[in-house]
């Protein structure tokens, strides 16, 4: 298992972190399998989506905020109450089928570590899993 550690610079934004798993995979000498990418935080989540064109990114940031906007009838007192949704929504985990070495994304997709609270430090685990065939 690795542990990548990620700065954020902005309360909320995405960070491509495809290479880091790319690179776990070339480490582990993972022909096939698969690679599990997990981030252990509330505030933080983790997806998979497009990565041709930067709009996608702010479009997505800009829909989640529009859905759970910062301020609202929240009872959590550290005001970031919309972070901890906006994590839950996209999720702490990612699973990445690996063929002949490499990720099976899609010609468009990369994996992302999606910020809603930052800007902070943030821990990704990555874990490849040999597969048979």
């Amino acid at each position: 298992m690795n542990k990548i550690i990620v700065k954020t610079t902005s309360r909320r934004e995405m960070i491509d972190v495809t290479d880091h798993l790319r690179r776990a995979v070339a480490e582990a000498g993972l022909a096939d399998g698969l690679v599990v990418a997990f981030i252990p935080h509330t505030t933080a989540g983790i997806t998979i989506n497009e990565n041709a064109d930067p709009d996608v990114r702010r479009d997505l940031l800009a829909h989640l905020a529009r859905l759970v906007p910062e301020t609202g009838d929240f009872r959590h007192s550290e005001g970031n109450s919309d972070a901890h949704i906006q994590a839950s929504m996209t999720g702490s985990s990612v699973t990445v089928i690996v063929s002949g070495g490499k990720l099976q994304l899609g010609a468009w997709q990369s994996v992302f570590l999606c910020e809603f609270d930052g800007p902070r430090s943030r821990s990704l685990y990555v874990q490849t899993i040999a597969g048979g065939k």
